[in-house]
């Protein structure tokens, strides 16, 4: 088996090291070497039949490692199996630590991202007697208290792991290759810290490994993230990752968003990318996404020669639809099988998938059994707009322009609303579960929430022309002096939602980049700091005016900018309704 480094210059070859000489109070002891290390490409053979071991969101907290335990002690026997038959290796996608203090008596510091967090993982991940690669998820950073800066976050994660950069790339047989991208901004985060952020050295020394190991020559790839890329077609879903806007990979850039499908249609080499992210099981069929599908099924899904998997989570308490489950690949030269191993079943091997190598370019995969669901399950499966295709129409919730050239939603809208419609410069909005949600303009995956249910159920909705057709009118408005009649050729357009039996009315207004789903949560640096604030100005009032109990908590409130008004000057900074009279 042969680990790589590749960059778009250079490629040296990793081999195991040394374990921990000292490990953490509580933490696994490695029984046999399994950090990596310099060394020669050429020194390793390389078998046809491979195995890798794929843990999701681990979430470590040293006061509960039973679910740990059993997990690896699981895993021993099907590794020992696949090292008699050829190459096995285990990769981690990243959230190692919890996003809790683990001491609450003695600190409130989190456990995830701190020096502690990572050495623990490190002890656990190289006790199962095989090499293991790992990447970095959202929580990894999050060493607040102990590093001042992302970088210096990094540098411990790389350093626990023996890791020369937040990617990988593994030879795990011939001309087939495991490479990984991590997570290396949170405290920088532009939006959410909560983001699965892949920097710019990665994507390109990324789309560089794909160009020169073409399927032309018969490379394979799999693809390891922490969250999966826009496109992938994944659809058991989080909630709370497609409205917060941390749902894909660099969800928030749009163009760095769309990349990692493009590259995936472009380069046929890629087999396979499996992500975790969401906590939730793997007993249903939307858990894994085919690159194609019988045209009677539907439209071509245009996700290259690549299957999508979603991975779940070992430990009983990360669990958000009570799974615990891993996953297992066995792979060889003709294709591979996704399998499930169930952590709650004694380490019961399911095999999920079977996907089938027609030629260099082309796969076909099975599902193995259909969605098995329990009573309790509440998972968000996120309803995915089709445009159709050739032998296909759109489906059933398309919403074309009336010949007024306007979009229409005359019924009220309600939770279960499936509508979704173009606007003229291409971006896509629609329903879903009665919020109103940005789609992706190529892949239609969610991006993120626009108008929350709590407005929009029982109104309705409709889009029009805003924009000046045959006459030019220079405004004399302060502030918009000059303004004239250029812009893009695309019409604009105003998106409405009103209560009819009210009159109330309203205007949905785009982003400053055309978008239209709300950057909502930021930086969490920024989101304590306000938080910090706040307490202050209740201690203050307390101190002050004499309010105290929880009667403080509704007389102390927060402003924020930047937009109030679509007025030229800034003269008001009230919030109708809670710090000024309301509008309505």
């Amino acid at each position: 088996m042969r680990f790589l480094i590749l960059t778009p210059v250079f490629a040296t070859a990793w081999t195991a090291a040394g374990p921990r000489s000292d490990p953490a109070p509580g933490a696994f002891s490695p029984r046999t070497s399994a950090r990596s290390t310099s060394s020669s490409l050429a020194s390793s053979a390389v078998d046809e039949d491979y195995t890798v071991c794929v843990v999701g969101d681990l979430h470590m907290d040293p006061r509960k490692m039973e679910d740990y335990a059993i997990g690896r002690e699981q895993f021993l026997p099907i590794v020992a199996d696949a090292k008699k038959k050829g190459n096995c290796s285990l990769v981690s996608l990243g959230d190692l630590g919890e996003s809790k203090s683990v001491r609450p008596q003695e600190t409130s510091e989190l456990f995830a991202g701190t020096t502690e967090c990572h050495e623990l993982a490190a002890d656990f991940l190289g006790s199962f007697g095989i090499p293991y690669d790992v990447i970095g998820g959202n929580h990894d950073l999050e060493g607040l208290d102990e590093f001042a800066t992302d970088q210096e976050n990094l540098e411990v994660f790389l350093k626990a792991h023996n890791k020369p950069h937040a990617q990988f790339c593994r030879e795990i047989a011939d001309k087939t290759l495991l490479v990984g991208m991590g997570s290396t901004v949170f405290r920088d985060a532009k939006f959410t810290s909560h983001e699965v952020t892949v920097d710019d050295a990665q994507l390109y020394w990324f789309e560089n490994l794909l160009k020169e190991h073409p399927s032309s020559e018969g490379w394979r790839v799999m693809v390891f993230t922490h969250a999966p890329p826009n496109g992938s077609g994944l659809r058991v879903l989080q909630e709370n990752h497609v409205v917060n806007g941390c749902c894909w990979l660099n969800h928030s850039d749009e163009f760095k968003c769309r990349k990692y499908i493009e590259l995936v249609r472009e380069h046929r080499c890629v087999k396979a990318w499996f992500s975790g992210h969401f906590h939730l099981g793997q007993d249903y069929q939307d858990s894994i996404t085919f690159p194609s599908i019988p045209k009677e099924q539907g439209p071509y899904p245009n996700r290259g020669s690549c299957v999508f998997v979603q991975t779940s989570v070992m430990r009983g308490g990360t669990s958000r639809d009570g799974r615990q489950q891993s996953r297992l690949v066995r792979g060889n030269k003709e294709g591979f099988q996704v399998c499930t191993v169930d952590h709650q079943k004694d380490g019961e091997i399911r095999v999920d998938a079977t996907i089938t190598y027609t030629d260099d370019n082309h796969e076909v995969g099975v599902y193995n059994h259909g969605d098995i669901t329990a009573a309790q399950d509440e998972l968000f499966k996120v309803y995915a707009p089709s445009a159709g295709d050739d032998y296909h129409a759109p489906d059933a919730g398309y919403v074309p322009y009336t010949t007024e050239g306007a979009v229409k939603i005359l019924e009220d809208i309600h939770v279960d609303s499936k509508k979704w419609w173009y606007m003229s410069d291409g971006r896509v909005l629609g329903m879903l579960k009665g919020m109103l949600i940005e789609y992706d303009r190529s892949t239609l995956a969610p991006l993120g929430l626009v108008v929350g249910a709590d407005e929009l159920v029982g109104k309705k909705l409709a889009v029009i022309d805003s924009g000046l057709d045959d006459e030019c009118e220079i405004s004399d408005e302060e502030g918009m002096e000059g303004y004239d009649c250029g812009g893009p050729a695309n019409r604009e357009q105003a998106v409405l939602v009103y209560d009819e039996a009210t009159g109330t009315t309203t205007v949905v207004q785009p982003n400053e980049d055309g978008s239209y789903w709300r950057k909502i949560v930021r930086n969490k640096m920024v989101r304590m700091k306000e938080v910090r604030r706040v307490k202050a100005a209740q201690a203050f009032v307390t101190e002050t005016l004499g309010v105290g109990g929880d009667v403080v908590k509704d007389k102390v409130v927060s402003s924020w900018g930047p937009y109030m008004s679509t007025g030229g000057t800034a003269k008001r900074t009230g919030v109708a309704g809670l710090t000024a009279p309301s509008a309505l």
